[in-house]
């Protein structure tokens, strides 16, 4: 069962209703003389008093207002008659039990979760999810709270994912491709996905999901951070022996089809030593200038 539209009337016509029945009630407890005389009494007048006097209280409780971007779930001795989401005041069967719901955009920024990703390691993450009330049948009767079930399933949610895929790749172990950190819009969309088949039985749903926190646990943080250096030095330095065989194969190339020196397998050897340990050095070479021959 989902929604449906609940049958009420205007409120203005009830409240004027009521009111005139308000003051037939008066006038004819006034002109039937009852009090006086109950012998002689006009007892229809009483009568009609009476009766409008329990139609005024009952045309007057069945009043309600609507505001914006909120709603009514209306309910008749235990049955669902239906939903009132326009704004404004009505009139219902004053028998029904109305539940306020609001259908306003709202924010839930979770609590930092201590979870072990894929690869073990612990991490701490955290969500921020904007939603609303879509179906307000199975906001109010699906569930038992609404609101304490966004928060348990998007905590939930949160664990799953972080569980889910690892926190990072690195390039020695050949995990390159979905990461929590460098993946963002796809976790985006994959938090979203899942947020909303939980939260859809409770007529939730998500506007947009995004985590808010993501870091490695303090205990193991330092420790992660120097691998993440190690790696990211041993990436540049496979980089910068690349260009620099690259370079040397060109010197030499470049000697050879100009005919500007003959080299020995010996002298080519130390040639390639020297341009290597010159190019890929970190600190400045600094150069020994031959006086004499090549060969002294």
């Amino acid at each position: 069962m989902s929604e449906k539209k609940a049958v009420v009337w205007s409120g203005y016509f009830m409240l004027v209703l009521g009111i005139l029945l308000l003051v037939l009630y008066v006038v004819a407890l006034m002109f039937s003389d009852l009090g006086e005389n109950p012998a002689v009494g006009n007892w229809p007048l009483f009568i009609t008093s009476i009766v409008s006097f329990l139609f005024s209280i009952f045309a007057f409780a069945g009043l309600f207002t609507v505001n914006p971007n909120d709603a009514k779930v209306l309910v008749l001795f235990g049955k669902y008659a239906g939903t009132v989401r326009e704004n404004g005041f009505f009139w219902g069967n004053p028998f029904f039990a109305k539940r306020k719901i609001s259908l306003r955009a709202r924010n839930l920024s979770g609590e930092k979760l201590k979870v072990n990703d894929k690869l073990g390691n612990p991490i701490d993450i955290g969500a921020v999810i904007v939603w609303k009330v879509e179906d307000t049948f199975k906001a109010a009767f699906e569930v038992d709270d609404y609101e304490q079930y966004v928060v348990i399933q998007s905590e939930a949610a949160v664990r799953h994912l972080a569980q889910s895929y690892p926190y990072d790749s690195f390039e020695d172990e050949g995990k390159e491709g979905f990461t929590l950190r460098s993946s963002t819009e796809e976790v985006r969309g994959v938090l979203e996905n899942e947020l909303q088949e939980r939260l859809g039985r409770a007529g939730v749903k998500v506007i947009e999901a995004r985590l808010t926190h993501l870091a490695y646990a303090p205990e193991i943080a330092e420790a992660m951070l120097r691998r993440q250096q190690a790696t990211a030095v041993v990436a540049a330095r496979t980089r910068i022996v690349q260009g620099a065989v690259s370079m040397v194969e060109m010197a030499l190339c470049q000697l050879s089809e100009k005919n500007l020196v003959e080299l020995d397998d010996e002298r080519r050897a130390s040639m390639v030593t020297n341009l290597l340990v010159v190019l890929c050095s970190e600190s400045a070479a600094a150069p020994v200038i031959n006086a004499g021959t090549l060969y002294h």
